[in-house]
């Protein structure tokens, strides 16, 4: 059967054979550009494949926090301590759709043995954060930082574990954890990215802190691992590394009641609290043929995102959908809501959530130029940005490979922003921006270079959205390829 009635297949539990559909292979660490050809022996595999399926979708945003983790273990750091980054990013850095226009700083915490607190530093002049605080399920507890709950006031966010009773002290704000462990995406942002901004992000990304609440009278100093130059990747990987991280999850953290489902779903694949993950060479061979699956079904859905534009008439959309944002400003409280396939599509690009979706920042995603052609490296394209860019901070565009939605390897740069040194304006304020594997004569400070034996996707980005970017008085047209 085609690809695009595998989701139907799934629903009804009557998952058959599917045929291979090649994509461009680039830097992901599994072969996941195929469908599968597998053929069940009885009822019990096709069981086992079914829910395995339904594991994936359910299960990407644990995993995607869970590799969060796993890649700061493998450079020696731990959970209470910050990643940072001393300087822009660059693709060394292969998480999902990372902002290489800001300096990261984030804290993952673990409360396993208490509460933990989060010092944030109050506004300095131009320097701010802009963040969320997310649990293990990437589902923001709160925003953080000026459009967050200190309102740039800075304040001790205390992160309490799942089910804590006790009083929480005077002059912390509360933060009820629904898991043991989580992140914060915190960014320190740029004003004009030269030499002295940079230092200057950094210096005060630094002045963040995490500790126990049972040494906050005299609190130990934090423990930041600078990420600059070191290989660190988080991307999805679509194998059977996929269930053994689930279960990493599974084991350590409790289940919360709207997922109550899952326990028996799970124990058919193998995974059960308390109990060793263990799959022989056949289950082995049915958990991949269902993950690959799952991709393939999961990146059909993520381009089926895109038929609402969120211009009229224009290919750029933000590919989640209204159910998934209220529910994750909800915390998944509404009744009769839980859109866990649109949760899957979003944590399958991204690895954070915000509160409140639009205050502090807003995004755009395109995937295809102006005739409806999906983005080719070996191609060169235009996007004109019209004068006034209603944002009070900054606005950027950054080229993802479209397989992994991760920087492109190997490049010099991956976007252009309203704080990118020597950025050309037209002479009405307008910009004009490049993509592809040349740049053309002259444009070189506005162009981004992409690989010409791949496809790319486009994230725009829009920190302190202003009334007329939501009101589309400003509107961002659509790429085009310039011949």
């Amino acid at each position: 059967m085609k690809l695009k009635n595998l989701s139907i297949i799934i629903m009804s539990c009557l998952v058959s054979c599917t045929n291979s559909t090649t994509k461009n292979e680039t830097s992901t660490p599994a072969d996941t550009t195929k469908t599968t050809a597998f053929k069940p022996a009885d009822f019990e595999e096709q069981l086992i494949y079914n829910r395995a399926v339904e594991s994936v979708i359910w299960g990407i945003p644990v995993v995607n926090s869970e590799l969060l983790h796993e890649s700061l273990v493998k450079v020696k750091g731990d959970y209470n301590q910050i990643i940072y980054w001393s300087g822009l990013i660059s693709s060394k850095n292969q998480t999902l759709t990372p902002n290489p226009d800001v300096i990261y700083v984030n804290p993952l915490y673990d409360t396993r043995q208490g509460p933990v607190v989060l010092e944030i530093p109050p506004v300095d002049g131009v320097s701010s954060l802009t963040g969320s605080l997310d649990d293990g399920w990437q589902t923001a507890i709160e925003d953080i930082g000026p459009a967050g709950v200190d309102k740039g006031k800075g304040g001790k966010y205390l992160i309490l574990p799942p089910n804590y009773k006790d009083a929480v002290p005077l002059g912390y704000i509360p933060m009820p954890s629904s898991t043991f462990t989580g992140y914060a995406i915190l960014r320190s942002n740029l004003t004009d990215g030269s030499p002295n901004d940079i230092k200057r992000a950094v210096d005060y990304g630094k002045k963040v802190k995490i500790y126990p609440l049972s040494e906050a009278d005299n609190p130990p100093a934090t423990t930041f691992v600078d990420l600059l130059e070191v290989p660190f990747s988080n991307t999805i990987p679509y194998n059977f590394h996929f269930f053994e991280i689930l279960n990493q999850f599974i084991q350590r953290e409790p289940w919360i009641n709207r997922d109550i489902a899952m326990i028996d779903q799970l124990k058919t694949i193998g995974i059960e609290k308390g109990k060793t993950f263990q799959a022989d060479a056949r289950k082995q061979e049915i958990l991949n043929a269902a993950i690959k699956d799952a991709h393939a079904w999961i990146d059909s859905e993520y381009e089926n995102a895109f038929k609402i534009p969120f211009y009229n008439d224009t290919k750029w959309a933000l590919p989640v959908s209204q159910d998934f944002v209220k529910s994750i400003g909800s915390n998944y409280s509404i009744p009769n809501l839980y859109p866990v396939r649109e949760r899957a599509i979003a944590y399958s690009i991204a690895y954070f959530s915000a509160k409140h979706l639009g205050t502090g920042q807003f995004y755009l995603i395109s995937i295809k130029d102006d005739k409806g052609q999906e983005f080719d490296g070996s191609k060169l394209y235009k996007l004109h940005l019209p004068a006034k860019v209603p944002v009070k901070l900054y606005w950027s565009v950054t080229v993802y490979d479209r397989e992994t939605h991760a920087l492109i390897l190997g490049m010099k740069y991956a976007s252009r922003a309203s704080t990118s040194p020597g950025l050309q304006k037209n002479s009405d304020g307008s910009v004009d921006i490049y993509f592809g594997a040349k740049a053309p004569a002259g444009k070189e400070s506005n162009w981004v270079p992409t690989n010409p034996k791949g496809k790319f996707e486009l994230l725009a980005r829009f920190y302190g959205p202003e009334k007329g970017f939501f009101d589309k008085t400003w509107k961002m047209g659509d790429v085009e390829e310039v011949k």
